[in-house]
């Protein structure tokens, strides 16, 4: 139970923030063409985990509690591409180059590809 409460805190804060710099990006570049809000948000919930876990390897600095609140919660809730690039960087770090690759290339296609069947059936569902 303790856990479920420190994600969903962290979660909370996380889609909070992430609605807050959404919201001020749009408004720095109104009328854009490029997703910047959503660039902005991925790239920062990246460093902010990478500085984070790069930080929790040198230095036991963060518990598992700390660790469920930020890595899950907090940057969960933020932007899960956070989560994707550490997964990416842990594979590439274990000496896994062609495992990141797939990884990367599965997960950014077969998400694409999935986003727009969903919409597809939907667009079917209701003709």
């Amino acid at each position: 139970m303790k856990a479920l409460i420190l994600v969903g805190l962290g979660g909370f804060i996380g889609s909070v923030a992430r609605y807050a710099l959404g919201n001020l990006v749009l408004q720095l570049a109104p009328h854009a063409r490029f997703p910047w809000s959503t660039f902005a948000v991925n790239v920062l919930g990246c460093l902010v985990v990478g500085l984070l876990a790069g930080l929790a390897d040198r230095h036991p600095v963060l518990g598992n509690d700390a660790r469920l609140f930020v890595f899950t919660g907090l940057l969960g809730g933020f932007t899960t591409f956070s989560a994707f690039g550490l997964d990416a960087l842990s594979l590439l770090r274990r000496g896994e180059p062609l495992l990141a690759a797939m990884y990367t290339g599965a997960s950014v296609g077969l998400g694409l590809l999935a986003a727009w069947l969903g919409f597809a059936m939907v667009t079917a569902l209701l003709r």
